[in-house]
């Protein structure tokens, strides 16, 4: 397989990428809205409008495309679950697109697509690492597995939803149903929640750092010890069962680079280990392209 052909489908833009499979030269990028408003009809009929697209600009043909879904396709059913565009949500996509592409189709959600991009392509790429766990904390919290360079997807689909293990079994409830949520105890909405109920005021997470390390408001520290803590409680968790040589954090509060020191620091308080961490932890370096990436690398695996 000479090209690896990726597609990123996001709840307003649906980005498809070629990449060279031996050089990882990338061919051709190109986006378009997603138009979810419209139905799920629409989405797959505007999927199917890119790939003629960028087939017309770049003269090939795929054999196979790799997908980064909003959502997971559940291997039972084999439809989708969990897809926050929620008319995406029962419907069998993968064999839509199948039957629309007339190709092999390959689909993670975009939580495993992150891991699988930085394990293969980003910042794990050069450690010779067998397994890589990829950190989303942004307004959610997700995650994903790699072992040996393959996304573990699970017998339910469900493979690295670390999101949705509950931290505290009184905390808020949860869309998933559940309460106490990682999602819902240390993302961003649920951190700036957390100041709110201690100070009083709105401020957004970047400004509660800020005042943090300006040493001026002792409720930004209250909240930043929430997160160290809450992070090194929730992580050790997944240390101790999946001991990975590499842990990539992204999203936005990955941005608090505290979670890389104090964060890692306390993590020894909760893990069955006598000794310091030696697990990596790094910031991602493919950004806002890892969800394409992922999707092609897809493909390869």
């Amino acid at each position: 397989m000479k090209y690896l052909w990726g597609v990123d489908l996001g709840g307003t833009k649906i980005e498809c990428i070629v990449i060279n499979a031996e050089s990882g030269e990338i061919l051709i990028r190109k986006r378009i809205d997603t138009e979810a408003d419209k139905g799920y009809k629409h989405i797959i009929s505007q999927i199917g409008l890119l790939i003629n697209l960028v087939k017309e600009e770049t003269g090939l043909t795929p054999n196979a495309i790799g997908f980064s879904t909003p959502g997971t396709l559940d291997p039972g059913l084999q439809t989708m679950k969990n897809c926050n565009t929620v008319c995406m949500n029962g419907q069998p996509m993968k064999k839509d697109l199948e039957d629309l592409l007339k190709i092999r189709i390959e689909m993670a959600n975009d939580a495993n697509c992150f891991a699988l991009a930085e394990a293969t392509m980003g910042a794990a790429k050069d450690l010779d690492a067998e397994v890589v766990f990829g950190v989303i904390m942004g307004t959610g919290v997700g995650g994903g597995v790699v072992v040996n360079g393959k996304v573990i997807g699970g017998k339910h689909g469900i493979g690295g939803e670390w999101g949705h293990i509950v931290l505290d079994v009184d905390g808020e409830a949860c869309y998933c149903g559940k309460s106490g949520c990682n999602e819902k105890v240390f993302a961003g909405p649920a951190l700036e929640r957390y100041y709110e109920g201690l100070s009083g005021q709105k401020l957004r997470l970047k400004e509660i750092y800020q005042k943090h390390l300006d040493h001026t408001d002792p409720h930004a520290t209250a909240t930043i010890d929430h997160l160290m803590t809450s992070f090194a409680r929730a992580i050790s968790s997944i240390i101790n069962v999946l001991d990975p040589d590499v842990i990539v954090l992204g999203g936005g509060v990955s941005n608090i680079d505290l979670l890389y020191t104090e964060g890692v620091k306390q993590i020894e308080n909760y893990i069955f280990n006598n000794r310091k961490v030696e697990t990596v932890f790094l910031k991602p370096l493919l950004g806002d392209s890892a969800g394409v990436f992922g999707a092609a690398e897809l493909v390869r695996n």
